[in-house]
């Protein structure tokens, strides 16, 4: 039976860099960990940028350490623990059953968390909601652009996504401008449907707004695990960073 994952999805390569405490730092939301990373000096109170994570969760430090940096941009930003504390273990961890794993992680498992933290984050007066997935996270960030309760959406090497299906959902559904980071070798979303998900979506079609990246050199995880000693890796998941960053500057 196959998970719906390719093997890509839990291989990468550990970032270097210190998570900043004055930044970053777990908190609980409505009894659910999140890790927090908040700018310094004046912000827009009324925005988050909500980061979903991958299959390796607040573990990899990675996935921190891109939550400070949009910090550094003027975004607090917060990642719910999607996974129930429950993420990979570690990478090519030989021991790791991605079948067994994905049956605990459906979409019944973290759609009350994410639920529950938007909820939350709107009585505190937020209003308007980023999201940025990578991998796994991609079916959160879809599930509030599907209903609408979020207003910017960022996918990075989407997996768990079917194509055209869940693309023509989102064109006839969500008002929330869509980018995507894509890259030359993905399983998840190849060469094929990046451009089937281009015609869909490209061209004006989808009027709230519509880009995508493109990294050649690149395989998928690369914007959150890649191996930044490649020349070519190190420019895509810091193109992809930029990219990200400009569009919520642009729509969020």
């Amino acid at each position: 039976m196959s998970s719906g994952f390719c093997a890509d999805c839990f291989k990468g390569v550990r970032h270097e860099g210190e998570i900043e405490g004055i930044l970053g730092k777990f908190e609980h939301i409505v009894g659910y960990k999140c890790y927090v990373a908040t700018p310094k000096g004046d912000y827009p109170r009324d925005k988050v940028v909500l980061f979903m994570l991958d299959g390796f969760g607040l573990r990899l430090e990675n996935n921190l350490l891109l939550m400070d940096d949009f910090a550094r941009n003027g975004y607090r930003t917060i990642a719910p623990d999607i996974l129930n504390d429950d993420p990979a273990i570690s990478f090519d961890d030989p021991h790791f059953n991605i079948n067994t794993w994905v049956a605990k992680h459906t979409p019944a498992s973290w759609i009350p968390i994410v639920d529950d933290v938007v909820a939350a984050l709107k009585d505190e007066g937020v209003t308007r909601f980023g999201t940025t997935g990578y991998c796994f996270g991609a079916g959160a960030c879809m599930h509030l652009a599907l209903n609408n309760e979020s207003h910017v959406t960022v996918l990075s090497h989407p997996s768990l996504l079917k194509t055209p299906d869940d693309f023509e959902q989102y064109m006839a559904k969500s008002k929330a401008p869509l980018l995507i980071n894509s890259c030359e070798v993905d399983s998840q979303l190849d060469q094929e449907a990046q451009a089937v998900v281009d015609k869909l979506l490209g061209d004006g079609k989808f009027a709230p707004g519509y880009q995508r990246t493109y990294w050649n050199g690149c395989v998928h995880g690369f914007a959150v695990r890649g191996d930044l000693s490649d020349p070519k890796v190190k420019a895509g998941k810091e193109g992809a960073f930029e990219a990200t960053v400009k569009f919520f500057n642009k729509y969020l």
